[in-house]
């Protein structure tokens, strides 16, 4: 099933399964940053008022804004 990074809680992990249509303004930016097709994350934290978000991949800790994440298609694992 796919849902949106905004759909998870702090600790839960996730897959990345690719990106939304609407999103192209921001993907090039995400696959510098690491967010690739099959990468698995785990979410660390949100800030209190839900922006941004920190998530923890292949060794390194990465903040994204909503607008970022939302374009992101993730399988919850």
């Amino acid at each position: 099933m796919i849902i949106s990074l905004k759909n998870l809680a702090a600790g839960d992990s996730g897959k990345i399964v690719g990106f939304e249509q609407s999103g192209k303004a921001y993907r090039k930016r995400l696959l510098a940053m690491g967010l690739t097709p099959g990468t698995e994350f785990r979410v660390t934290r949100f800030a209190p008022m839900g922006d941004p978000v920190e998530i923890k991949l292949r060794g390194f800790s990465l903040t994204l804004r909503k607008d970022e994440a939302a374009i992101l298609m993730i399988e919850k694992l």
